[in-house]
């Protein structure tokens, strides 16, 4: 084996970390695939690369069969009594090693070689990837916009470690990116599987994005203190969500909204602009279902069965308790599970 096939190894194990030993045991199984294609597709073949003494072996691998074996194949077997005479140890279903000369496959060690190396690399950094972002799964990361396709509108980020694709569907309407520009993104899913298509999904329009982003931010719900029950989302548009207290002396909603709204304000910003109901949650259901169709007041909640309810409110809040193109019922209905219908006295 060639000297700086080994220090191509130690360079990768050194920059990319990529163990020595996975390449070698790589390049082993492919030379020995390789073998077996040009000189004889059924034959056993054995490939030890030495990395100390910097050196590739080639075996062929028989079995010691009876000397009246009807389905002898010289590839694959080699008889009691040639075995005999190679060595008075061979026994009956024992092995037989023939040192396979290495001139005799150099050009192949070469080219398959350099494939594996390559193809091992990919598949080792893909390994490494799919492990770091599992450990980031359902977390937001930031990362550098790195180029904008004009045609469909993806975004390639940097992510600091690879680069990932932020598609134009999971990206929030209207907000626009250049390159070097730091983005906070979503992990939705991480392909373990798949050897095409995106290691990572990645999400701006994701509501759990939004429920992560209070988790980061606020001190209340990082402790247990203030829990999300139920959070509902039409990205670029509004976002409500609910929140209860376990400690009756802190108001969640206060908690989330923060002082003079800065907390609130800071996710605000991150998401375009879009408007974000912080609502108290109750379990009792006309409670929730009245305080879901915020920023309307409403009169009464009927409950007429499961799951669906009456909703009374003044004729000068019917339009704001249903909102534009019906969005504000349509996500109270969401976050509360209920079908409401909405009408006036």
């Amino acid at each position: 084996m060639n000297v700086e096939f080994f220090k191509a190894l130690d360079m990768l194990e050194a920059e990319k970390g990529i163990p020595k030993e996975y390449m070698i045991e790589k390049v082993e199984a492919a030379l020995a695939s390789a073998y077996k294609r040009e000189f004889g597709g059924n034959s056993n073949v054995r490939v030890v690369i030495d990395p100390v003494k910097k050196d590739l072996k080639m075996y062929q691998v028989r079995e010691v069969v009876a000397n009246d074996f009807e389905e002898y194949d010289e590839l694959l077997h080699i008889r009691l009594d040639e075995a005999k005479a190679l060595s008075r140890r061979h026994t009956l279903g024992g092995v037989v090693e023939t040192e396979i000369k290495t001139k005799n496959v150099r050009r192949l060690s070469a080219q398959t070689g350099k494939q594996v190396i390559i193809q091992g690399i990919r598949e080792a950094e893909r390994g490494m990837m799919i492990k770091e972002y599992e450990d980031k799964k359902e977390e937001i990361i930031t990362a550098t916009v790195q180029r904008v396709d004009p045609q469909n509108g993806n975004v390639l980020l940097d992510t600091g470690t690879s680069i990932a694709t932020l598609i134009k569907s999971e990206q929030i309407p209207g907000e626009m990116f250049a390159v070097g520009d730091h983005v906070k993104v979503f992990v939705t899913e991480v392909s373990k599987d798949s050897l095409r298509g995106p290691i990572v999904t990645l999400s701006r329009t994701h509501s759990h994005m939004v429920k992560r982003m209070f988790e980061n931010d606020v001190p209340e719900i990082q402790d247990g203190t203030v829990v999300i029950k139920a959070i509902t989302r039409e990205a670029g548009s509004r976002v409500k969500m609910a929140v209860m207290s376990r400690d009756e002396a802190v108001d969640p909603v206060g908690a989330c909204i923060g002082q003079h709204g800065s907390r609130i304000q800071n996710i605000v910003n991150e998401l375009c602009g879009e408007k974000i109901d912080v609502i108290k949650y109750s379990e009792t259901p006309e409670e929730f279902i009245a305080s879901a169709l915020a920023p309307a007041s409403v009169r009464e909640v009927i409950i007429d069965g499961e799951k669906t309810c009456h909703v009374i409110v003044d004729s000068d809040q019917l339009s704001l308790a249903i909102g534009k193109a019906g969005q504000n019922a349509r996500l109270a209905a969401r976050l509360t599970g209920y079908k409401i219908d909405i009408r006036t006295e």
